[in-house]
């Protein structure tokens, strides 16, 4: 397998005024377990670069970047809303986290890679096509997915971060190509999610949320996510798979209450790979930084066929 990896110190510059959750040492856990299991070396490098200005508005408003720019592009650091910071390094590294994913998600549909993973922060998928929220600046799998769109790919998104992904699912509401599929703790934040939601206009169908209680584990997580997220994927046939893969519906993750393993990502990522050979992973979320590490060695060593 040709498998993708991307990683990059740039990512953790962006870094809160006080201590938060979201930190960069959730990229050097996951450079440490990656370095130590060996896998860098089994994988094709895929360089960070900043996303570009076209690539950006496929996914958010003008205004909205306009906005973000002149308040997280120009140093200093500061709260966009309770929960989401920036700092001088923030504006860069959310250009290159979307710049990476749009590389990653374009080598895998081009087949010039057959799947792949990114380590970006900051995250993404909270991000509206106008609002920075839940930790999130620019909505990376969402740029990636719309990028690739313009050239004609049928994309799944399947998110299975702990929180409902609302930023990418109201950017794609409308979209019929574009498949949204979340597996999300509920009640949570965002509060978005309900399972009787399906998408509005053309895009109606193309919303799949399978909201689970607190507490759930991984027997009765992967049977929802079989009854409804599985056959999904399956029927909408995707040219490729875009992962939002957030860690924090880990057992020992501190911000949620799902009760996932590593094993359970190992049987997620080898069930998209099974739906389709193109899959491209974008991290989310995940605050246990062992949990993260591991699970994130796990979903590698599956896309490599090591598993």
């Amino acid at each position: 397998m040709r498998t993708g990896l991307c990683t990059d110190e740039r990512f953790r510059a962006h870094r809160a005024p006080r201590e938060h959750p979201e930190s960069p040492e959730r990229l050097a856990a996951i450079d440490a377990a990656l370095a130590a299991a060996g896998l860098p070396a089994r994988c094709v490098t895929v360089p960070a670069r900043p996303a570009t200005r076209a690539e950006l508005e496929l996914a958010h408003a003008p205004a909205y970047l306009d906005a973000l720019e002149r308040t997280v592009g120009h140093g200093g650091s500061g709260w966009l809303d309770p929960d989401t910071f920036f700092s001088d390094g923030s504006w860069t590294a959310a250009l290159l986290a979307a710049g990476a994913s749009v590389d990653l998600a374009l080598a895998v549909a081009g087949g010039t890679l057959d799947n792949g993973a990114a380590f970006v922060r900051p995250p993404g998928h909270h991000a509206t096509r106008d609002r920075a929220m839940g930790f999130c600046l620019i909505n990376n799998v969402a740029v990636a997915a719309a990028k690739l769109r313009t050239l004609g790919k049928r994309v799944a998104i399947f998110d299975w971060d702990v929180h409902h992904g609302n930023g990418t699912e109201a950017i794609f509401d409308e979209e019929p190509d574009v498949l949204y599929c979340s597996t999300h703790e509920w009640p949570q934040y965002p509060g978005t999610g309900l399972a009787d939601y399906t998408g509005t206009g053309r895009g109606t169908g193309f919303t799949v949320n399978v909201p689970l209680p607190r507490g759930t584990r991984p027997d009765a997580y992967l049977a929802a996510y079989r009854a409804r997220i599985q056959p999904a994927i399956k029927e909408f046939a995707p040219d490729v798979i875009l992962v939002s893969a957030g860690f924090d519906a880990h057992v020992d993750d501190p911000l949620g209450g799902l009760k996932l393993t590593d094993d359970t990502y190992e049987t997620l990522t080898r069930d998209m790979l099974a739906l389709c050979p193109r899959v491209a992973v974008v991290l989310e979320g995940g605050y246990d930084l062992d949990a993260l590490a591991s699970s994130s060695v796990r979903v590698v060593q599956t896309l490599l066929g090591e598993r």
